[in-house]
């Protein structure tokens, strides 16, 4: 088990989708849950991208081919789910806001969310709050994620926040992000504070009474 999981990771690590994609479906072959393979695998990859960019070892190109290989894995484990779509634990939309292209922390949000039975629309990056809005309309969804890795582009959450109100609509929202605190949170408005993908996963399953 060990070493598919390690497999796994090193797929992203090495952004090799295809890759990525062969590993999901052998290990759904050989018995593993969608949530482990992507949790103890996938997941442990792209934190270790996530942390090499940081450190300046990687650049954003990289880090970009790494999301799409974790967007491989997740579209395979999450069609291995499909046949239990009718008991979604909720519908979410989750983005990147406005002014911001960071992905990493939102590929391994919605890596776990998926993983943990949510359905799961990804608006990409640079969201604007109309965009936001729409989509939820469109999907009529429980819950809007907003992830802001640049203090600058922190006011668009509390853009998208006020559209909420202003519009007298009623989806809980969430936060995240490496600027982001819960004090942000309490400040504009926000449902939920998620510190990191497991928290988020956490603060959805009690926003929605899971």
């Amino acid at each position: 088990m060990a070493d598919i999981y390690q497999e796994a990771a090193e797929s992203i690590v090495n952004a090799d989708r295809a890759g990525a994609e062969e590993v999901a479906k052998r290990a759904l072959a050989e018995g593993i849950s969608p949530a482990d393979i992507m949790q103890k695998g996938f997941v442990k990859g792209i934190q270790e991208v996530g942390d090499l960019f940081e450190s300046g070892e990687v650049f954003l190109p990289e880090l970009m081919m790494s999301a799409d290989a974790m967007a491989g894995a997740t579209e395979v484990t999450n069609a291995a789910l499909e046949g239990e779509a009718a008991e979604a634990k909720g519908t979410i939309v989750i983005g990147t806001v406005q002014g911001d292209v960071h992905d990493i922390g939102k590929a391994i949000v919605i890596a776990y969310l998926k993983a943990n039975g949510y359905d799961v629309t990804d608006l990409g990056r640079d969201v604007s709050a109309e965009t936001f809005i729409e989509k939820a309309k469109e999907l009529n969804a429980d819950v809007i994620g907003m992830s802001a890795l640049l203090t600058t582009t922190m006011e668009e959450q509390k853009k998208v926040i006020k559209a909420i109100k202003d519009g007298g609509l009623s989806y809980k929202t969430v936060v995240g992000g490496a600027p982001c605190t819960q004090r942000w949170a309490d400040q504009i408005g926000a449902d939920a504070y998620a510190e990191d993908a497991n928290d988020g996963v956490k603060k959805i399953d009690a926003l929605l009474g899971k």
